[in-house]
Order: C-alpha cells, then sequence, then structure tokens
C-alpha cells in the first residue's frame, strides 16, 4: 500500500481504491491480488457503505469489498447496498482463504474471556468453536477483523478477546490465546471490486454475471417464472438470495450470479426476458470468474443457435423462403 504522493503537475495520477480497514484485513488481502492495484493509493474506510460511498462521489476509482463466504453465505450489507446505489458496477471478483485466531491483552488467559470481540461474519465462521471453548461468552461487534483486535490494544474496546486474522500478531503486541478456530478449515471468502459504470470487460469463456431482480407481484409460481428466464436458454445459476425490499413485509429482491456473460447470446436473451417480467432489474456487471473455470453448456445453447434463430424469424417477416 502507498500514501497519497506530493503533488507534482508531472506525476502520474495514482488511482485510489478504497477497502474495509485497517490494515491487515482480508479485504486488504483480496485488494492486493488486484494487479493494477499495486502501487496505487489504498483507502481503509470504515464499512462496505463508506467504501462504495467513495466510489459514487469520486473520492476512489474502485472498492474491494466481501460479497459472498462459503460458511455464512451472501454478505447482506454488501447486497443491500449495491441494490440501493446507483451507478456501480463489479468488474472483478477474488477469493481469499479464511482462517481466525483468538487473541487477547498481553497476560489474557483463555479461561479469563467471557465478552469476545468479532466482525459478525467472522463470528458466524466460529460459533461452534466458540462454543465449545467458551460456552458463556457474549459477543460484541466490531467493523472488521482487524479492528477487533485494535480496540484491545488502544483501550476502546471492553472485549476480553477479539478473533482476527493471523497476521494481526505481526502489527500488535497481543496474546495468543488460540489459532485456527474456524469452524471450517476450507472456508473462503470471495470478494468483488467495483468501481463507477462502465461497458463490461470482454468475454473471456470463464465469466459470471451478477444482477439483482425483483418479482412483479406475489403469486404462486412468480419465482419460478423468474428463474425460467435462466433456465430455458441453459443459464446456471451459481447463486441465487432473497433479500427484503424493505417498503412492505413479504417483498423480496433477488441477487443472482449466473454463469456466463452479458455479450453471451444466451445471457442477453435471458436479460431480455427478465427485464420484460420483473419491474426493476440491476445490471451488476460481467466479469472473469476467480477460479478462471470455463463455462460449458449443451450445444443447443451456443451463440450460433440464437443467430440462427433471429435471422429466422428475420426471413419469415421479410417473406424469405425456408430453406
Amino acid at each position: 500500500m502507498t500514501s497519497a504522493p506530493d503533488v507534482d503537475s508531472d506525476a502520474p495520477v495514482r488511482r485510489v481504491y478504497s477497502y474495509l480497514g485497517p490494515a491487515g484485513t482480508f479485504t486488504e488481502v483480496a485488494l492486493g491480488q488486484v494487479p493494477e492495484a499495486r502501487d496505487q493509493t489504498w483507502r481503509p474506510v470504515r464499512n462496505v457503505g463508506e467504501a462504495l460511498g467513495d466510489v459514487v462521489e469520486g473520492r476512489a476509482d474502485a472498492a474491494m469489498i466481501a460479497i459472498e463466504n462459503s460458511i455464512d453465505g451472501g454478505v447482506s450489507t454488501a447486497q443491500d447496498a449495491l441494490a440501493t446505489m446507483p451507478g456501480l458496477r463489479i468488474v472483478g471478483e477474488y477469493l481469499v482463504p479464511v482462517s481466525f485466531v483468538l487473541v487477547g491483552r498481553p497476560g489474557t488467559r483463555l479461561e479469563d474471556v467471557t465478552l469476545v470481540a468479532a466482525h459478525p461474519v467472522a463470528y458466524a465462521q466460529c460459533l461452534q468453536w466458540l462454543t465449545g471453548a467458551l460456552p458463556e461468552h457474549a459477543h460484541l461487534p466490531a467493523a472488521s477483523n482487524v479492528a477487533s483486535a485494535v480496540g484491545l490494544v488502544d483501550g476502546t474496546s471492553d472485549a476480553d478477546a477479539a478473533i482476527a486474522p493471523p497476521g494481526i500478531l505481526d502489527h500488535h503486541e497481543l496474546e495468543l490465546l488460540a489459532e485456527d478456530i474456524g469452524d471450517n478449515p476450507n472456508a473462503v471468502t470471495r470478494f468483488v471490486l467495483v468501481s463507477r459504470t462502465v461497458a463490461p470487460p470482454s468475454p473471456t469463456g470463464a465469466d459470471k454475471t451478477s444482477l439483482i431482480a425483483e418479482l412483479p407481484d406475489d403469486h404462486p409460481g412468480a419465482l419460478l417464472e423468474l428463474l425460467e428466464q435462466f433456465s430455458t436458454r441453459g443459464i446456471n445459476l451459481s447463486l441465487i438470495e432473497s433479500r427484503p425490499i424493505g417498503d412492505a413485509l413479504g417483498r423480496y429482491r433477488f441477487v443472482i450470479d449466473a454463469d456466463g456473460h452479458v455479450a453471451d447470446e444466451r445471457m442477453a436473451d435471458a436479460l431480455l426476458g427478465l427485464r420484460r417480467f420483473s419491474p426493476k432489474v440491476t445490471f451488476l456487471g460481467s466479469y472473469p470468474r476467480a477460479d478462471r473455470a470455463i463455462v460449458h453448456y449443451p450445444d443447443r445453447y451456443s451463440d450460433d443457435v440464437f443467430v440462427e434463430a433471429r435471422d429466422w424469424l428475420r426471413g419469415l417477416l421479410s417473406g424469405e423462403p425456408e430453406q
């Protein structure tokens, strides 16, 4: 990470990237995977809303935010912010393996811990271990995994211990109370890089499209009708989650990740169908998958099939004889 450069009219302008800070968070690790972010200005912020607000208001060129975890599912604050803040576009995704340690002030013993500071997502991922090792503990929510531990150091936290990334011990003098406390050793968090609205990058064959859609009304089969926009075109959904819209009880929007790129004929056709069906569709972006896995689909859903079908219809309308 670099600090803001001195003012120099001849110096290249550094791009600014916002991320959930302070330094040492998993979000910073994810930002470190972005080649174009290296040697640029990294701006630590306190929450997802502030990170995305930096982008919308021009204080940052892009923001890295956590969007999904393999244990706890979608990050609701990020999903809701993307649904309600206009002018944003996901341009990339990154995966970070997740592990945790429990730390305390120097001299703290595990048996003395009754109040544990932790980011809510980290807390959920360590709950089984905490229940077994500290059955009578209470949870104190923290803004980030690093902030939970920093609060112990600077005296702003009332907690006895904190859940934090292992690297915290490289930056602060803390007592290691337990390590590898996550309930699943294979836990992974998915992060997305968000910029202002731009054209999607060119398709790679290993792409993902993210969007948010609302149902037109609440009737039997409404969700099935939404999903059919994808299934009838051979598109696999890697994520679908409901989030309350908030204007009335029982009203939900659906956060969707679909395999493929908006430039693919089948995906474009599906989005057109979805747009006709749903009163509100928010296109969040098409971007390369973090795992670079090529998207495979049956031949009947290839681009050539969709192009041929359109040409056939065009011929019907123009009076051309069928071949």
